[in-house]
């Protein structure tokens, strides 16, 4: 999963990570395929190279490997709102058949069963970057025909939603998780299942996923990761605290 989404970024691409699966996979690209990949966090770092995971956005491993350090009003602002950023990365705890998120709350707003970590940066890069990939693990619980709340936009209704709305970004382009790689249909961007691992079937997905998941006549087969991706994964893991 975490090799499949590190594939996904391009050299050079000018990526806000989000913290998590996400900084793991932008961090193993760094380290393998796309050593010029800039990576931006919420917290204001531009350029980062840790040399652990971080913890936190506030990680100071962060700051103490950037390029430059700015200000959180510049990040929006200047490089998100501006459209400087080319991919957001981002993960969820819920998401629907047209890749909406939910990182709010699980059960009623008001009366929670769970309270999570909420929005952050979510939205605006979700709005505004130039495409979104999304990382989570597939389930039935976290693949859901409604979201509990919508966090952040990904296709809204399907169709042109996010053009009538005036988002500046492409949308979610692809959903990475742990059975394969999901991407939007040509027309009215519904998540469809276009790529999987090998020894997975596409009933396995179809059975963690709460909506009757659509498939590609072709689904392609994604590459067992390579020496070089293995021994990178294993030293992100080893440098991790804990």
């Amino acid at each position: 999963m975490i090799v499949a989404a590190a594939r996904a970024l391009r050299n050079g691409d000018v990526c806000f990570v989000g913290i998590g699966l996400p900084s793991k996979a932008a961090n193993l690209a760094r380290l393998t395929h796309a050593p010029d990949v800039v990576l931006i966090y919420e917290s204001g770092t531009i350029g980062a190279k840790p040399r652990a995971l971080p913890l936190s956005i506030g990680d100071g491993e962060l700051a103490a490997t950037a390029d430059a350090v700015v200000s959180i009003p510049e990040i929006f602002a200047y490089w998100l709102q501006a459209g400087r950023i080319d991919v957001g990365f981002l993960g969820a705890a819920q998401i629907d058949r047209f890749a909406n998120l939910n990182s709010t709350v699980i059960g009623d707003y008001e009366h929670p069963l769970t309270r999570l970590p909420g929005a952050g940066g979510a939205p605006e890069i979700a709005a505004q970057a130039g495409e979104v990939f999304v990382m989570l693990r597939q389930n039935v619980r976290a693949f859901v025909s409604r979201l509990d709340f919508i966090t952040s936009a990904g296709y809204l209704d399907g169709g042109d939603s996010r053009q009538r709305l005036g988002f500046r970004g492409r949308g979610p382009t692809r959903v990475i998780t742990d059975m394969g790689i999901l991407t939007p249909s040509p027309g009215d961007n519904e998540l469809q299942l276009t790529e999987m691992y090998h020894g997975v079937a596409v009933a396995d997905v179809r059975a963690a996923t709460g909506w009757p998941l659509r498939a590609d006549s072709r689904i392609r087969p994604i590459e067992p990761p390579s020496p070089l991706e293995l021994e990178a994964l294993r030293s992100l893991a080893l440098s991790s605290p804990g």
